[in-house]
C-alpha cells in the first residue's frame, strides 16, 4: 500500500523573514530594546551636580527663588497666627461686653445704634419745644433754655451738612431741630449730649458758661473754649457738623467701627483699660468725641460717682438717652 506523502505546511506570510527581521539577527532592521531606551534617556541632575554646573546667574536666581518662597511661607504662617489671635481677642472682648450688658445694660461696643444716632427725623421742632418745656419745668427765670432765643448765622452747605439759614431770635428748639436736619443727626442725640456736657436741658438757673459750652465742643475741661465754637448756636450746629466730619475721617482717629479698639477707663493711663469691639459708627463717634469707657465702679454707681479711675461721659450718655427716649441700641 502506497504511503501518502505529507507536504510540509507552507510558511505563513511573513514567517520566512521572521528570523532575519528578529532582534539580534543580522540583515534586518534593529528595534531599540529596553537597554537602548535606558541608555538614551536623560537623567535629571541632582541638586548638588546642578549647582556645580550652574553659572553665577543661575545660582543667584535659584537663591532668590528660594528666599522668596521661604518668605511667603513665613508670611502665611505669621498671618494665620495673627488672624487666630485677633479672633480670640475679639471673642474675649465680646464676652466681656455681653457680661456688662447683662449686668449694667451698658455695652461699651454698642452704646447707641446707627439707626438711632443718624435719624434726623427723630423729633419735630414742636416736639423738641415740648420736650424742653417738660424737662425745664422747674426753671422760671429769664435764662431758661425753653424760652431763650439766639441770633444764628448762615452756614453754607458742604460735604458734611446741608445749608443752614440763619435768623434773628431763633429758639433753642429751632436751632436743635434745624442743626439735626442739616447734618443728619438725631435731635435726641443733640439733646442728650447737651445734658451730658452741661446739664443745660434741666438747668434751673443756667450760667453763661453752660450756654457758651453747651455741647462741650472744643471746650476741654482744663482750658477755655475755642472762640470759633463758643456760644449756643455754634456749639449745637458745630457738634452736629463735627459728627459727620468724624464719619468722613474716621481713619484719622483712634476709634473704628467693626474693629478691636483699646479704650482706657480714664485719662490717667495707669488706670488701665480693655479691648472693646466697636460694633457701629455711632459708637465710634462717641469715643472720638469722649475718649473713655466707664469702669465697673462707674457703671455700678449709676448716675453717681465711682472711684478715682472712673469716667462718666459715655456712661451718662447711655443713661440719659435711655431714661428720656428708651433703648438706644435698637
Amino acid at each position: 500500500m502506497a504511503r501518502t506523502q505529507r507536504r510540509k505546511p507552507a510558511n505563513p506570510r511573513g514567517r520566512a523573514n521572521a528570523k532575519s527581521a528578529g532582534r539580534g539577527v543580522s540583515g534586518g532592521k534593529r528595534r531599540p530594546g529596553k537597554r537602548d531606551k535606558r541608555r538614551n534617556r536623560k537623567h535629571p541632575l541632582s541638586p548638588a551636580r546642578w549647582w556645580k554646573r550652574a553659572g553665577l546667574t543661575q545660582r543667584v536666581a535659584a537663591v532668590l527663588v528660594t528666599v522668596v518662597a521661604a518668605a511667603c511661607v513665613i508670611a502665611l504662617v505669621v498671618g494665620t497666627v495673627r488672624v487666630v489671635q485677633w479672633r480670640r481677642d475679639v471673642q474675649e472682648a465680646e464676652a466681656r461686653q455681653l457680661q456688662l450688658t447683662q449686668q449694667y445694660d451698658f455695652n461699651p461696643g454698642d452704646i447707641i445704634s446707627d439707626g438711632q444716632f443718624f435719624n434726623a427725623n427723630a423729633m419735630s421742632e414742636a416736639e423738641v419745644q415740648s420736650f424742653l418745656d417738660e424737662q425745664g419745668a422747674a426753671c422760671s427765670g429769664s435764662r431758661c433754655l425753653k424760652t431763650m432765643t439766639f441770633d444764628t448765622e448762615d452756614q453754607a452747605a458742604n460735604e458734611y451738612c446741608a445749608a443752614y439759614e440763619g435768623a434773628k431770635k431763633e429758639t433753642a428748639a429751632a436751632i436743635i431741630d434745624k442743626s439735626a436736619r442739616a447734618c443728619g443727626i438725631s435731635q435726641k442725640v443733640l439733646l442728650t449730649v447737651m445734658q451730658k456736657e452741661q446739664h443745660l436741658v434741666t438747668a434751673v438757673d443756667p450760667t453763661d458758661f453752660q450756654y457758651k459750652a453747651a455741647m462741650g465742643l472744643s471746650c476741654p475741661d482744663d482750658a477755655n473754649c475755642d472762640p470759633a465754637y463758643a456760644g449756643f448756636f455754634r456749639q449745637v450746629y458745630g457738634a452736629a457738623h463735627r459728627y459727620q466730619y468724624y464719619v468722613a475721617h474716621e481713619s484719622a482717629y483712634g476709634y473704628h467701627a467693626d474693629a478691636l479698639n483699646y479704650i482706657q477707663y480714664h485719662p490717667d493711663a495707669g488706670c488701665g483699660g480693655t479691648n472693646v469691639y466697636i460694633e457701629n459708627k455711632a459708637t465710634a463717634l462717641l469715643y472720638i468725641y469722649t475718649s473713655y469707657q466707664p469702669n465697673d465702679a462707674s457703671l455700678a454707681a449709676g448716675f453717681g460717682e465711682g472711684d478715682s479711675c472712673s469716667s462718666y461721659g459715655n456712661r451718662n450718655f447711655a443713661l440719659i438717652y435711655t431714661n428720656w427716649f428708651g433703648a438706644a441700641r435698637q
